[in-house]
């Protein structure tokens, strides 16, 4: 007989060492789905692993993905660290898009103030985007995880209306997306890449402060005892609607960065939803669970999901598999996560 039994002092490491054994338990099952593709796994992985590591524009393409990763990542963890099951990044990093490609195609502003006023907006819109699934669970009841699922479509919606209509560009013809930005709110890039060097930055330097907040401030201590213990939070007077409207503006507007990034970095307009994020919003689920809950781990964990992101680009050119083969790859990662997670705190006991 097989069960589990729970365990009084789990140990520091365990959750890390249950994370690893459920990343090679997803690599193993993934390479079953090349291998009734008909593809060797060694083959896949090889292909993966020299198309992305070990060449110079790989490379440059794993930091591309990583960059909204990390940061619409590192806001997640704050919001599942409090309970607040955010599922809209999807939406949030659109609205960001939106909000920014707003200022910088509408909204006279001095040159040296662009970039920063374009990143604000972007903040701002993805934010109010996540603020509005908190309202509705603070004051409502509405469960966040439907709400933000659902916000995630009416986002997209959003983007499609304001470029086929009112902000279609005046001089696209046959294409729906919006004029080029201005040049004083187009990012520097680093040479011969697509990765932005102030969204670089930016994200790394956010996932440090976030981690701050999280471990050093009154405010992390709040968020803390919310989502770990509701009932010790609420003897301590401490309020858990304040914490989840907290927890919402830093990441839903976590996401606006990474999309304002998107758009102001790489696009240099707004366009379709599917082109100004690629999925990020999901797959930084995924960096946020393998970071459980510290926003500084996600420096580590972007990394690994750019290089499944850019890898699974490098199996559909090279080797010829389906488009959607890195929504299986990430899919299997993240049931492996979900489903790894009864071994942390839980020892599996042979026998009565």
């Amino acid at each position: 007989m097989i069960r589990f039994v729970q365990l009084s002092n789990p140990g520091r490491y365990r959750s890390l060492w249950v994370s690893l054994a459920a990343i090679v338990v997803s690599l193993l099952l993934a390479a079953v789905v090349f291998a009734f593709y008909g593809v060797s796994p060694l083959t896949a992985y090889g292909a993966m692993f020299s198309g992305t590591l070990l060449d110079a524009q790989g490379r440059a393409e794993v930091l591309r993905r990583a960059v909204p990763l990390l940061l619409t990542g590192a806001g997640l963890t704050l919001a599942f660290r409090a309970q607040f099951f955010n599922i809209g990044a999807e939406g949030q990093i659109l609205l960001g898009a939106v909000f920014a490609g707003g200022v910088a195609l509408f909204v006279p502003i001095p040159a040296p103030l662009m970039v920063p006023a374009v990143f604000l907006a972007g903040f701002l819109g993805g934010g109010l985007w996540a603020l509005l699934a908190a309202w509705l669970r603070t004051r409502l009841k509405v469960n966040e995880i439907l709400s933000t699922l659902m916000l995630n479509y009416i986002a997209a919606s959003l983007v499609v209306y304001l470029i086929v209509g009112p902000w279609k560009g005046r001089n696209v013809r046959g294409f729906i997306y919006t004029d080029e930005f201005p040049a004083s709110a187009q990012l520097a890039t680093f040479p011969g890449t697509q990765v932005g060097i102030v969204t670089l930055v930016l994200g790394v330097v956010a996932a440090a402060l976030l981690q701050l907040l999280l471990s050093r401030s009154t405010r992390g201590f709040e968020l803390r005892v919310v989502g770990e213990n509701p009932a010790a939070a609420r003897y301590t007077g401490i309020s858990a609607a304040r914490v989840t409207v907290l927890v919402a503006l830093i990441t839903g507007g976590m996401a606006g960065l990474a999309g304002a990034g998107e758009v102001a970095g790489i696009q240099h307009k707004l366009l379709e939803p599917s082109q100004i994020s690629l999925g990020y919003g999901f797959t930084a689920i995924i960096v946020a669970w393998l970071a459980r809950g510290n926003p500084a781990l996600c420096l580590v964990t972007a990394l690994l999901m750019g290089v499944i992101l850019a890898g699974g680009d490098v199996l559909k050119i090279n080797l010829n598999m389906p488009f959607r083969i890195t929504d299986v790859f990430s899919g299997i990662i993240l049931m492996t996560l979900i489903a790894s997670e009864v071994f942390i705190r839980s020892g599996v006991k042979v026998g009565r």
